[in-house]
């Protein structure tokens, strides 16, 4: 595999402010290469199925062949499922579909990751049954806005949704959604029981979705493969480098708080599903540190003022192209605009985009660079392993489990127990 690494960091900024001494540094990239040969070691003693599922192929002819199917057969498909049954496959799917880009020969997703009636019911609305697939995703079968959703669909539809319109994917045992997808003979796809929900993108959960969007999947595979391969043989040390310095900060600074802000509106939903994969993973026994996404350049004009005039309190990594989609040329001959005269869009993001890494350092806040030549399925497979492998190594750091998430048991209980009584 080429030792050139698809994602291109740069840690110069959180060295700059003089806070962090290199010595102390590398007492912290220590600790972080031993937890990192622990997550390392795990893998290789196939206990870390969330990364090598990415070298499992043999599924990945029958989801091609139902998404030629679906290709064929909708132009609108609506996934049902919150969290990380939906964020993998928005992140994906927002490659090539957006608010402005739609496909032309891959049917257009609507994400229902949200409870609200109002949305649901506005989008029933609006659909052409006849042409709209639907994608019902829980890993237990037992998520309580999934299977809200599936089944008001079900009552609003009744007998119309013929059984090809469906696919459920759920672990396979029996629970609610399995025993609801049998008895409507819905069909069934099994949600791989050792890869938690957040962890999920590699597997059937993102790539099924992603397929039917015409999203090259082999190249988030590949993309995905390579990153893994450079960082386990030693030929970067991204995950490290980044582990050490969050952890750095955190315990030498008071840094618990961690901002992901790509420059890239195809990676908005990135930066969701790395909130999610980042607290979930790390909020435990009292420790964590809280991640935020922000969006540049608008978040400059809503968080910025906070990041610099605010508590020093947040780690920042700055997500940026490095060759920006070209654009017209700005023409003016007004003397307030000559700054703007003959430059484009691209100019300008790359003048913000300096302008506000130089002022984060200057203000003494860690700002670390992610860089990168183009936005394509290489890249976003690498960018899903590494932030996989960040959070496992914090993880270690902190001395937690990253696979867990008691503490959100008890708000399932109390929701049940909330609607048990009104209906009593």
């Amino acid at each position: 595999m080429p030792n050139k690494s698809l994602l291109n960091f740069s840690i110069n900024g959180c060295f700059l402010n003089h806070k962090l001494k290199e010595e102390s540094f590398i007492s912290f990239q220590e600790k972080a290469l031993q937890s990192f040969n622990e997550v390392k070691t795990a893998y290789y003693d196939k206990k870390l199925p969330a990364l090598s599922v990415i070298y499992e192929q043999e599924s990945l002819e029958h989801y091609q062949k139902i998404a030629h199917h679906w290709q064929k057969r909708f132009k609108n498909v609506i996934l049902f499922g919150t969290g990380g049954s939906s964020l993998g496959a928005q992140t994906c799917i927002e490659l090539y579909q957006s608010r402005v880009s739609t496909p032309k020969d891959s049917p257009y997703f609507h994400f229902m990751d949200n409870i609200d009636p109002h949305t649901f019911q506005k989008l029933i609305e609006n659909i052409d049954l006849q042409t709209t697939g639907f994608l019902v995703i829980s890993k237990s079968g037992t998520t309580a806005e999934t299977l809200c959703q599936f089944l008001s669909l079900i009552s609003v539809f009744k007998d119309k949704l013929s059984q090809d319109q469906v696919i459920v994917i759920t672990e396979p045992k029996n629970s609610p959604l399995r025993r609801l997808a049998e008895q409507y003979h819905y069909q069934v796809l099994d949600h791989p029981t050792q890869i938690g929900g957040r962890f999920s993108v590699f597997s059937i959960v993102g790539m099924l979705p992603a397929f039917i969007a015409g999203i090259d999947v082999h190249a988030i595979l590949k993309g995905a493969q390579q990153y893994l391969s450079q960082e386990m043989d030693g030929i970067t040390h991204n995950t490290v480098q980044g582990a050490a310095l969050t952890y750095a900060y955190y315990q030498q600074f008071g840094c618990t708080q961690t901002v992901l802000m790509p420059y890239i509106d195809r990676l908005s939903a990135f930066a969701l599903w790395f909130r999610q994969l980042w607290a979930e993973s790390l909020g435990k026994e009292k420790k964590g540190i809280t991640p935020i996404n922000a969006l540049g350049t608008v978040d400059q004009h809503s968080q910025l003022q906070l990041y610099l005039g605010g508590p020093k309190d947040k780690f920042f990594t700055l997500v940026m192209l490095e060759a920006l989609t070209p654009a017209p040329q700005v023409q003016t001959d007004d003397p307030e605009l000559s700054y703007l005269h003959q430059h484009t869009l691209a100019d300008l993001m790359r003048a913000e985009q300096n302008a506000t890494v130089a002022t984060l350092i200057r203000q003494e806040c860690p700002t670390r660079t992610l860089t990168f030549p183009q936005l394509n399925e290489h890249v976003l497979g690498a960018l899903f392993i590494h932030y996989m492998l960040e959070t496992m190594i914090m993880a270690k750091l902190l001395g937690i489990d990253a696979f867990d998430q008691p503490a959100v048991e008890e708000g399932k209980i109390l929701t049940r127990e909330y609607l048990n009584r009104e209906a009593s």
